[in-house]
């Protein structure tokens, strides 16, 4: 490898530590932190972050990338040397063309907005959080700024997250999803619910937690390399490849909700944990977008973990666990109730054919608050309205409605249409371990999920950042982006159990 190549690493190097360092205390202000301590870890982490932009937007980092560039030009193009200096390129002409104050104010009003968005959910008060939110969404449009021109003031937003798609591409992609969903979720209605009152019984949450880390580390999570903790929203966050942690939150009164976040999380974590040791403490660390690491932690919680040959395996155990509980419940009844399809209000505990009717919602209020043409103040009336229209329900307080989700505190906006992108990723992956592995549903059944994780590993897990999204789905699939294999799996699976014709 070149000497310039090897400068290039260790200054990006640094900048990978910065960032870490700043994971960590985002983890614990998330997880251990008191609540008093919102005002010094705010500046601890304005600075920080501060540090790592300016370090890596700095004359010598970009001289460093050219010197490299020089040496890359002669490697294979799918190198992993060639492609770390493509990412950090990318990525160093976007940065360069944000200032260091911006985002020093942008972590430090996002560390004190998570604290103040944790009271307001706790107390359901959308007024106390609602002069954070202002500020957030005014720093956002900021930054949109520092990218202009731009077809639309979310696409800046909407890149960082899924590289090159643009808020017309979700759009029309949205536009088309929403008619087969809401067409499928109506025959559905129709068919009638099944009874799901098994899953409201009381639950202790030792007993949850026990079963959720059993279930994952069968997965394949490795805990040498990871930990779980408590949150109030569930979350992975990596400090590298060898500490990749994830939080879960209990509801004593509903069984699902911590199981299918401790899934969903270790698919998450699982990812990170694949990346091959060669990349670490580099930009390709990481995922190739959060559409492809939504892919992972969909496929692990719902295409595996709410399958019928998921449960012919764990429902057993599940019921030694719970037996007053479950013990008298047969496994096609608890196989229903985990698959019952009805409007929810809440987006992580809602069922797969009406998820993404949220993630919907939540763009098109994105995009309006972006555009400056939906005050912040009128945002929970307009939030029920839109839940009213999407799925028929309207929230009964603010916490079950728009103060539900982390996100916004967090600042991160254009972020949630990967989640119902990755829904469709995840559906063309598995059309094609499918093939790959036609016993995998008899592997399932046996508790057996290293032939799934090493088809993941050499085909996603392991190249972490290097290919670009698109050009990721292109190589593994042999096209682009598609709903259809959603769709089918959709209509197979629960026509089943709803007996549609």
């Amino acid at each position: 490898m070149g000497t310039h190549i090897e400068n290039l690493k260790k200054l990006v190097g640094e900048v990978y530590d910065l960032n870490a360092a700043s994971s960590v205390l985002a983890w614990d202000q998330q997880v251990l932190m008191p609540p008093g301590g919102a005002e010094g870890r705010a500046a601890q982490l304005a600075t920080l972050s501060s540090l790592a932009h300016t370090k890596f937007t700095s004359n010598e980092l970009g001289e460093a990338l050219d010197a490299a560039q020089g040496e890359t030009d002669k490697l294979d193009a799918d190198s992993d040397e060639a492609r770390l200096v493509s990412v950090v390129r990318r990525e160093y002409e976007k940065q360069r063309k944000v200032t260091a104050e911006w985002v020093a104010e942008y972590s430090r009003a996002t560390s004190l907005a998570h604290q103040t968005w944790q009271k307001a959910k706790a107390e359901s008060d959308f007024g106390s959080f609602a002069p954070k939110l202002k500020e957030i969404f005014q720093l956002r449009r900021d930054y949109a700024d520092f990218f202009k021109p731009y077809d639309h003031v979310y696409d800046p937003l909407l890149d960082d997250f899924e590289p090159g798609m643009k808020a017309a591409d979700v759009q029309a992609i949205f536009d088309d999803l929403r008619t087969h969903q809401v067409a499928l979720v109506q025959a559905i209605a129709d068919a009638g619910p099944p009874d799901d009152s098994m899953l409201h019984l009381h639950y202790p949450e030792a007993d949850q937690w026990a079963f959720g880390e059993e279930v994952v580390r069968q997965f394949g999570y490795d805990f040498d390399r990871g930990r779980q903790d408590k949150s109030a929203h569930p979350f992975t966050t990596s400090f590298g490849i060898d500490d990749v942690r994830i939080t879960t939150r209990f509801l004593e009164d509903y069984l699902p909700s911590a199981l299918f976040a401790t899934l969903h999380e270790a698919g998450h974590a699982m990812y990170e944990q694949g990346v091959k040791p060669e990349l670490a403490r580099t930009p390709l660390a990481d995922g190739s977008s959060l559409a492809i690491h939504e892919s992972q932690s969909r496929l692990w919680e719902n295409l595996v973990g709410r399958s019928w040959p998921f449960w012919v395996r764990f429902y057993g155990r599940l019921q030694e666990v719970f037996p007053s509980q479950l013990g008298q419940v047969s496994l096609d009844d608890f196989y229903h109730a985990v698959n019952k399809v009805e409007p929810s209000l809440i987006r992580v505990e809602a069922d797969e054919a009406t998820y993404n009717l949220h993630i919907m919602l939540r763009f098109e209020l994105e995009k309006a608050l972006m555009e400056d043409n939906l005050p912040v103040d009128d945002l929970p009336t307009i939030w029920n309205d839109k839940m009213q229209e999407y799925l028929g329900i309207t929230p009964p307080d603010d916490a079950k409605g728009v103060l539900q989700d982390v996100h916004w505190s967090a600042g991160l906006v254009g972020y949630f249409p990967t989640y119902a992108l990755g829904n469709l990723v995840a559906c063309q992956w598995w059309e094609l371990i499918g093939d790959a592995i036609p016993d995998l549903e008899k592997q399932i059944e046996a508790g057996q999920f290293d032939e799934l994780l090493a088809w993941l590993r050499t085909n996603i897990h392991q190249h972490g950042r290097k290919f670009k999204p698109t050009e990721l789905i292109e190589r593994i699939t042999g096209e682009g982006l598609s709903a259809e294999p959603y769709l089918r799996y959709l209509r197979t699976k629960f026509g089943e159990i709803y007996g549609l014709s």
